[in-house]
């Protein structure tokens, strides 16, 4: 009789199938999840802090300026999800803003990085009004481990903040939070943060900076598969690139290989070979304006309650709710 698998080696196991997936495809490509192990996650921080990289600067602001009135948008709030808690940063400035009562809030953590969810029940363990329930798992995933919990619920908000939704082509966006919406019961809401279309020499800044952080973010996926599933890749052989589709509204980064390589990662059961100049597409971010956002909000029956928009660094926050 086989033992089940662990969750790291079921992980390991869908990191394989995806780089195989991925890498026998005529254009080359990886999904962006696999950035986050955990010196991923903390490139990642050092990108937020970044003068380039407006993002979470901007929306820390919105959480600290209308946390009260999200909050309260959604009346009976009984507990919050996160969906790509990161550090738990942002989750603990509303759980900050939540009325106080004898029972503590449940706040259900989601990411698929270990060293995430270490950080954000970190930032929550000071909070005396909140318990942290901690899902190392794919958003769908423990979307539904923290929506299928037994018993009585109240009204429920789920956090999908930092533009993570811009890592979603349209069609895939629209699934998710199709997903997502189908968790919901009426009442309940979603928060969605999003970048808002700005200058290119904006956006290729913020995704291209000077010191090079976002580079190294890139190349980590290339690590990583070294590290976890035996490859070889020659980190110094690869450039990191940014692009600006304007038809598209969205940033695409790729790896792009300097030199005609050959590269085997045996946990994948792969070789691949690249010319010079081919790359490997390992992000997606799309840009959005107020009105998409909305439309998106429609596709899936979700109604826009509320919108708050930082006019500098271009970046929105949107109040979802799910009607009877």
């Amino acid at each position: 009789m086989t033992a089940p698998k662990t969750p790291e080696q079921e992980a390991r196991s869908g990191f394989a199938l995806d780089v195989r997936r991925g890498l026998s495809q005529a254009r080359r490509t990886l999904p962006p999840r696999y950035f986050y192990d955990a010196l991923g996650s903390l490139l990642f921080e050092a990108i937020c802090r970044l003068p380039w990289y407006p993002i979470t600067r901007a929306e820390s602001a919105l959480l600290d300026h209308h946390a009260e009135a999200i909050v309260s948008g959604v009346p009976g709030l009984d507990r919050l999800i996160e969906l790509g808690c990161g550090s738990g940063d942002k989750v603990a400035r509303l759980a900050e803003a939540l009325p106080a009562r004898a029972r503590p809030y449940e706040v259900h953590l989601v990411d698929v990085s270990a060293q995430a969810l270490e950080l954000s029940e970190s930032a929550l363990a000071r909070l005396p009004n909140v318990t942290a329930v901690a899902h190392c798992a794919a958003y769908e995933a423990g979307l539904r481990a923290a929506t299928e919990t037994p018993g009585p619920r109240g009204p429920t908000l789920v956090l999908f903040l930092g533009s993570n939704i811009g890592n979603f082509d349209p069609p895939a966006a629209r699934r998710l939070l199709a997903e997502i919406r189908a968790a919901l019961r009426p009442g309940d809401g979603l928060l969605l943060g999003a970048d808002l279309v700005r200058a290119e020499e904006d956006l290729l800044l913020a995704y291209a900076d000077p010191l090079g952080v976002t580079a190294a973010f890139n190349k980590n996926v290339l690590l990583r598969m070294n590290a976890e599933l035996g490859a070889d890749f020659d980190l110094t052989a690869w450039d990191h690139r940014a692009i600006w589709n304007a038809d598209a509204a969205r940033i695409e980064m790729h790896l792009v290989s300097r030199a005609r390589q050959r590269v085997r990662v045996p946990a994948a059961e792969i070789e691949a070979e690249f010319a010079a100049g081919e790359t490997i597409w390992t992000e997606s971010s799309y840009k959005y304006t107020p009105a998409s956002l909305d439309a998106l909000g429609r596709d899936v029956d979700l109604r826009s309650a509320a919108q708050w928009i930082d006019p500098s660094a271009r970046f929105s926050t949107t109040l979802f709710l799910a009607d009877a």
